[in-house]
């Protein structure tokens, strides 16, 4: 069984944009979400497409299981989707010997900027960057999932 083991992060001013080592756009919905799991097609610029089940786990781990698909299909089911399509730009930023995924949404997401580093194990410790914010592993609201149904442009508080 695939096991994801992550991090989540507000990001705060840009001092880890001098660290990115690549970059690129990721369009993403999904087709379904409950209790118990997220499914989620993902198209990776232009050249590439994966269709993503997650157990529907608020925390550190998570199951999750991913599958190629041709990126034709995966615009097809972009159609599908419940709620809107979450629009951003991965950047990978070497830190600490560590990948962070900083997240940089647009569209009604547009603002909101989300790092994740994803982990071997758990209780590994890890050297928080100077640019590293409040965690929110813990919080619903930073899921994807969950932007894709109630956006951050429409939270009250931000």
């Amino acid at each position: 069984m695939a096991l994801e083991i992550e991090r989540k992060f507000r990001v705060r001013g840009h001092g880890w944009k001098r660290h990115i080592v690549r970059a690129r756009r990721l369009r993403q919905a999904y087709l379904t979400k409950n209790d118990r799991i997220s499914m989620r097609v993902r198209i990776d610029g232009d050249e590439a497409a994966t269709l993503t089940i997650k157990t529907a786990r608020t925390g550190i781990e998570r199951h999750e299981y991913e599958f190629a698909i041709p990126v034709a299909e995966a615009k097809e089911l972009l159609e599908l989707r419940e709620g809107s399509v979450i629009s951003k730009t991965r950047h990978i930023v070497r830190n600490g010997g560590l990948n962070w995924e900083i997240d940089v949404f647009d569209g009604d997401n547009n603002g909101l900027v989300i790092a994740e580093i994803e982990l071997d194990r758990a209780d590994r410790p890890i050297e928080l960057p100077h640019w590293i914010g409040e965690e929110v592993t813990d919080d619903r609201r930073f899921y994807n999932a969950d932007l894709a149904k109630y956006p951050f442009s429409a939270w009250d508080a931000k």
